[in-house]
């Protein structure tokens, strides 16, 4: 899908593309979503450059991710898509600057772009240019990646008050711990997702900032550029904090579910060690000896009962006298 805006008085407004052959020279920034084959040669016409593929924007290198060819600047960059479903992923995109014109090249729909595109829609400054649509689309990414650290941290804290403060009962507690270790691995890849993404805008951004000289950029736009520096920084300073804290959690909980299994063993080994004396004294009188005196006495059975139950008794209350229960 192809879709072109121009910049108007107030607004960025996005041009009808029936014909691929007669783009708008006044385009500010083209966005290729999943384009067609068509759709590439159109913009390589219009702006004299090559469109990467999607193999070429996989590549991990940062030589293959940043990189001038023909007067245009090529960065690809890492992002977060679907992270509020239950399989969140990243996406390469990359933004070409062509002059004072943007391209993005992008597979999937992360949320930024829709994000940037309703914003300038509405308003947008008079002398709208593509280095500015950039700046706009890596504040908006930086700004998603705070909101799901965010998310993360609240929902990692509600995790830990599950494992050292459960308010589920004994009988539910074994599903309580499915949920959790799943709830856990599901945040710890998440917040590896994201720390991807800020280490990858990361190095964008320095790139942009090495070549701000080059481009002519103002003052203001080099200050945005130190200050989304600091953010992703920062931001990537939190990401590692939370990394740490879930592993710290996993452990947890994985030393919670030992204790839980102990605890069984322990009942277990008791309960075997506690009727061990009995099962000695009802195997001896089910001998089937001719001469045992025992057999013929009026009492027998209720002595053999009796002594059952003391030889059960007494190895329970040493457990318990010796604080082993």
């Amino acid at each position: 899908m192809l879709s072109v805006f121009a910049a108007s008085e107030t607004s960025l407004k996005k041009v009808e593309t029936a014909d691929l052959a007669a783009l708008p020279e006044s385009a500010v920034w083209i966005d290729l979503v999943k384009p067609t084959a068509a759709e590439d040669h159109a913009v390589e016409r219009l702006a004299g450059i090559a469109v990467p593929t999607r193999e070429d924007m996989q590549e991990i290198e940062i030589s293959s991710r940043l990189y001038i060819e023909n007067g245009a600047r090529y960065m690809t960059a890492t992002l977060m898509c679907q992270s509020d479903t239950d399989a969140p992923k990243t996406t390469p995109v990359t933004f070409i600057l062509s002059g004072h014109r943007l391209i993005t090249v992008r597979y999937d729909e992360p949320r930024p772009f829709t994000i940037v595109g309703n914003k300038l829609a509405r308003v947008c400054p008079p002398a709208l240019t593509g280095e500015s649509v950039l700046m706009d689309l890596l504040d908006a990414v930086i700004d998603r990646a705070a909101d799901i650290l965010e998310r993360i941290g609240s929902e990692v804290d509600q995790i830990s008050h599950d494992i050292f403060e459960p308010d589920a009962g004994p009988a539910d507690r074994s599903r309580s711990y499915n949920e959790i270790l799943k709830a856990i691995g599901k945040k710890g890849d998440l917040a590896s997702k994201v720390r991807e993404s800020l280490v990858s805008i990361g190095r964008l951004l320095l790139y942009l900032a090495n070549e701000a000289d080059s481009m002519r950029w103002a003052k203001e736009s080099r200050a945005q550029l130190r200050g989304m520096q600091r953010d992703v920084h920062s931001l990537s300073d939190h990401a590692f904090y939370l990394s740490n804290k879930i592993q710290f959690l996993l452990d947890a909980m994985l030393g919670v579910v030992n204790l839980e299994q102990n605890n069984i063993i322990k009942l277990f080994s008791v309960m075997a060690v506690v009727l061990m004396p009995p099962t000695l004294i009802a195997s001896i009188y089910g001998m089937n000896f001719r001469h045992m005196p025992e057999l013929d006495w009026t009492f027998g059975y209720p002595l053999a009962i009796a002594m059952m139950l003391v030889s059960a008794a007494l190895p329970y209350y040493l457990f318990k006298w010796k604080g082993w229960l």
